[in-house]
């Protein structure tokens, strides 16, 4: 299955201790394009996202399993192997994986993993050229370093709730996590490719490195433009709903049977648009003449508008407004996300093959390489199924000496 791979990481070797979704989440990205990564779960259990069902995954004859939907999200393209970390026969076998790995990547708590000799500095003993990436919440220093992290917190702490969400003042108003856990994702993120990074690294030095991400920092760093605008305006940004703070009218305003997105950039675009809509004494109004103007009557005019797009549908919108330059869209529930032409034409949704004998469908990894294309060989994997391919693939050991190394207690299934 490896060696036939097409991503430019064919080759590479990873070590995923991690669980949840930053540490799987890179995991991921570096399997989608090529590498070979080994999923290192808890004997028994496995990765605590198996669980956070439902739905569940099915298999051939339709039957539930034990593995959920949140859990397959992340794992594509790894193998699975079943270790007791906590016993010395586990660490040992970890050792051992380490002596072949590339990459390393771990979620435990600061310090988690130094009681058992797996830390950076006890590994990159047995792999000098090892590149060992951890994630906390917090990072491996500073007064909170002990704390556990989770997404909803680093995104709290972390600044992008209080610029999400309706004013206060506004039906609604508060601060909103975003939708998916973004600062996992984007740690995750983030975490590939610092990883690329230290192996560009250890091709000039000869040396792998440490890598310390933490949720919070990961969610400071990608605060932006609105970080910016504290650090040089000295104003903390504060939510502003849908709407832009500096452009008007650009929102999502209601339709017939639901809402759509309507950027007005300049004020041609606007002229345009109250063509197309039949209102061409908006545009002529001294109030909306300027984008100045319009900022000083956002009120006003936000409600002419939704007066005027309550009266065609999204698609209708979309269909005589994209045709003469005027950027919009509509709101999509996930259903429409995946019917839509262009996600289609796109090749977003792909069917992978799973170890049960089922296809399981995924959103694709979105990056088009020209020469090393993205593949897919398997979906997420059953906990523990590839112990065997592992052991051998990586530590060259026979059937008999498998066996053996199952039964000194070391947590293999």
């Amino acid at each position: 299955m490896h060696d036939s791979r097409t991503g430019p990481l064919g080759g590479l070797k990873v070590l995923d201790l991690s669980r949840i979704l930053a540490g799987p989440w890179a995991g991921q990205l570096l399997a989608d394009f090529g590498a070979d990564v080994v999923k290192v779960e808890r004997p028994g259990t496995g990765d605590d996202t198996r669980a956070w069902g439902p739905p569940f995954l099915r298999d051939a004859d339709g039957t539930e399993t034990t593995d959920a939907a949140y859990y397959m999200s992340a794992n594509r393209g790894k193998r699975s192997i079943t270790i007791d970390l906590a016993a010395p026969e586990g660490q040992a076998v970890i050792r051992r994986l380490v002596e072949r790995a590339d990459v390393l990547i771990e979620n435990y708590k600061v310090g988690g993993l130094a009681k058992y000799g797996l830390d950076y500095p006890s590994l990159s003993t047995v792999n000098p050229r090892l590149v060992y990436c951890s994630i906390t919440g917090f990072g491996q220093s500073g007064p909170y370093a002990t704390r556990t992290g989770y997404d909803l917190i680093a995104q709290a702490m972390g600044g992008i709730m209080s610029i999400t969400g309706e004013r206060d003042d506004l039906p609604g108003g508060g601060p909103q996590k975003v939708g998916v856990a973004a600062a996992d994702l984007m740690t995750g993120m983030y975490a590939a490719t610092a990883i690329l990074a230290a192996l560009t690294s250890r091709e000039q030095s000869g040396r792998g490195q440490h890598i310390d991400l933490a949720l919070l920092d990961t969610q400071v760093a990608w605060l932006a433009n609105q970080a910016m605008n504290y650090l040089i305006g000295g104003d903390a940004p504060a939510r502003a709903g849908n709407e832009h703070q500096n452009i008007v009218p650009y929102g999502v305003f209601s339709t017939r049977d639901g809402y759509f997105a309507l950027a007005i950039g300049n004020n041609s675009q606007l002229r345009k648009f109250c063509t197309v809509a039949g209102c061409p004494e908006i545009a002529d109004d001294p109030r909306f003449a300027t984008n100045i103007e319009r900022l000083r009557n956002r009120v006003e005019l936000i409600a002419l508008l939704n007066d005027i797009t309550r009266q065609r549908t999204m698609d209708e919108w979309s269909a005589v407004l994209e045709p003469v330059g005027v950027p919009c869209g509509p709101i999509n529930s996930i259903d429409r996300v995946f019917a839509n032409p262009q996600v289609e034409a796109r090749g977003m949704k792909v069917s992978i093959p799973h170890s049960l004998g089922v296809e399981v469908e995924y959103p694709a990894n979105p990056i088009k390489f020209s020469e090393t294309p993205v593949d897919y060989p398997r979906a997420a994997p059953m906990l523990g199924e590839d112990a065997d391919t592992v052991l051998r693939d990586w530590l060259d050991l026979d059937e008999a000496a498998v066996t053996l190394l199952r039964e000194s207690g070391c947590g293999i299934d």
